[in-house]
This record gives structure tokens, sequence and C-alpha cells, in this order.
């Protein structure tokens, strides 16, 4: 009675003919939950690892490249590099996010579930829950999450940099460690901590929100309300699921854009700054000049993409980051939602 009580709480907006495609956090083998996740969700952050790249490079190169089109990048990238150079990062990237992820997707299932129910003490739609609900879990998993992803960005974007004129060229993700500890302390990793948290955590909840409405309004439209008695068929629910997705994705890339411009160009901005070599890290005086005095910081970013493109500026990397987000914004819910159905406990 107490696991039928949960899934009527957290239906979507089709209402109880929907209940079996919401499950909870009761209901799931934690182990199965995680260990099927670890892997599909690994598959699914190597296909869209090539657009990452040819985002974080569009984001921070100067002159030519960061005019061209995302698939001149990416035609430029295998012409110099090869497979190999569209994957960089991805190995720790991959590794790196294991633990992570289990973090982040346990904040988010138990938030969302325990703000779902608190919603219910209050006279709101049940639409408005869900949009809450999921907003408020975005928030929380992203809070939790940033803390142990921001290094890890750090690592994989100087890493997938590499190439580029002025980058330092490591020997691996412990090489990178090293480096930036020793020229930037520990700070160095965290490098972007600040607007990821005022931004990323913000923009998760937006993602989380408009993921819940969407589905919701296209269940609706579908005619599965409150009093629907009919269960919509599989290839129904991956569709709708995938398409709440994608625009979920597409919103949220064109509001956050211009952060993780700003956010990327930050992170790696020493790189520039500084030339690190075997024996001693030394200064290069073009690159301080475009920063000015002191420690490259949010505002000086800022001014500088202004001087440099204009406000297009802030949209380098929007077409890839465009894609990305909403490939990510499909696959990831679509691959979530398998992972969760695959996870429930034995009756």
């Amino acid at each position: 009675m107490a696991a039928a009580a949960a899934d009527t709480s957290e239906a979507s907006a089709a209402g109880i003919a929907l209940a079996e495609a919401n499950i909870n956090w009761e209901r799931l083998d934690k182990t199965r939950f995680h260990v099927i996740g670890a892997f599909l969700f690994t598959a699914q952050q190597g296909a869209l690892h090539p657009t990452a790249v040819v985002k974080t490079r569009m984001q921070v190169a100067e002159g030519g490249l960061a005019h061209m089109s995302g698939f001149a990048v990416f035609r430029r990238i295998l012409r110099n590099d090869g497979i190999p150079g569209v994957f960089r990062g991805f190995g720790t990237s991959a590794i790196g996010a294991l633990p992570g992820r289990v973090l982040a997707l346990t904040s988010l299932e138990v938030s969302k579930e325990m703000t779902f129910k608190y919603c219910e003490r209050f006279d709101m739609s049940e639409a408005s829950r869900i949009a809450v609900a999921n907003g408020v879990a975005g928030l929380v998993s992203s809070i939790c999450s940033s803390s142990y992803f921001v290094p890890l960005d750090v690592i994989c974007q100087r890493l997938m940099v590499q190439g580029l004129p002025g980058m330092t060229t490591y020997r691996g993700p412990f090489d990178v460690i090293n480096k930036v500890v020793r020229t930037e302390g520990i700070r160095g990793l965290y490098r972007g901590f600040g607007i990821t948290m005022l931004t990323q955590s913000p923009a998760s909840a937006l993602w989380w929100s408009a993921y819940g409405g969407a589905q919701h309004a296209i269940w609706r439209s579908l005619g599965y309300g409150n009093d629907s008695q009919t269960k919509p068929s599989q290839s129904e629910l991956v569709a709708v699921q995938a398409t709440a997705g994608t625009i979920a994705g597409a919103c949220s890339s064109i509001i956050t854009t211009p952060i993780d411009t700003i956010k990327t160009r930050l992170q790696v901005s020493l790189l520039s700054a500084f030339k690190l070599t075997v024996a001693v890290s030394r200064p290069l005086p073009s690159v301080m000049d475009n920063y000015g005095s002191g420690r490259p910081s949010v505002m000086k970013t800022t001014r500088l993409l202004l001087d440099e493109d204009g406000w297009r500026g802030f949209y380098r990397g929007f077409g890839p980051r465009f894609l990305n987000m909403s490939l990510w914004g499909t696959s990831m819910i679509v691959t979530y939602e398998l992972i969760k159905r695959l996870s429930v406990k034995s009756e």
C-alpha cells in the first residue's frame, strides 16, 4: 500500500494511467540502479563527447578558429589529430564521473520525492507540484555534485584544448592535476566554481522543471488526463520523454550558453596566461596584456569577450552546445527512465 501511495503521489500529468512510468526511489534496487546507470550513461557520454570537444575548442580559441562553424572545427580536429583528437579527455571524464554520478542521481531522486510529498500540503495544481519537485531536485543535485564535477571539468577541458597555440601539453589527468596545483594551488582545480554554483545550479533546476512541464503538456495534449484509464505503449512513453528532454535541453542551451562560455574561458585562462615548461612556468606577455594586471576573473573575461567579438562572443560554440544539450537532454532522459525501469525491485 505504501509503494502504491508513493507511486500515486508521484504520478505525472497523466495521473493513474501513467503511474507505472513514475518509479520512485523506494522501489529501486539501488545497486542495480547505479551499476546499470554507470554502463549506459558512459555509453551516452561517449557518443556526445566529440560535440563537447568542438564546443570547448571554439570557446577557448582566438582568431580564425573561433569564427569557424562547428562542423568546420570538427573536420579540422579530425584532419590534424585523427579520431583520438575528438575524444580527448574522454577517459578521464568517463572514469572520473562515476562517483559524481552516484552522488548526483541519489540526491536527485531523494530530493524530488521529498519535495513532491511536501508540496501536497499546499493548494497547488498537479502540474505545479511536478514542476516544483523537478526544479528543486535539479537544483539540489547540481549543488551536491558541483564540488566533485568542477575539478573534473577543469581537468577534462585542459586535456581537450591541447594542440591549440600556446596551450600546454599534458601526459594525462594526473599530470594536469600536478601542474595546476604547482602553479595555481588547489584553488586552480576549482577555477569557475563560484560561477558554476551561481549558474549551473539554476540551469539544472530550469532543465528539470522544463522537462516536467513539457512532459505534462504533451501527455495532456495526447488525452492522458487524470481520468484516463488507458496506459500508453512503451513507444509512446519513450517518444514523449524524448520530446520533453529535447525541449528542455534546447531551452537550457539558449539561456546558459553565454555563462558557459565565460566559465570555460575562465577555467582555461591560465593555460594561455602561463606557458608551462618542464622546469619553470613563465607568463606570456601578450595574453597577460589581454587580462591586464592580476588574476583572470569573471569581469575581466566578460570584458575580453566583448572586446573581441561583441555580444556574439558570448555565443561562441552555440551550435555545438545547442546540439549537445538537445541530444544530451533527449538521450539522457530516455536512458535515465530506462535505467529506472530496469532497476525496479522484484515483487
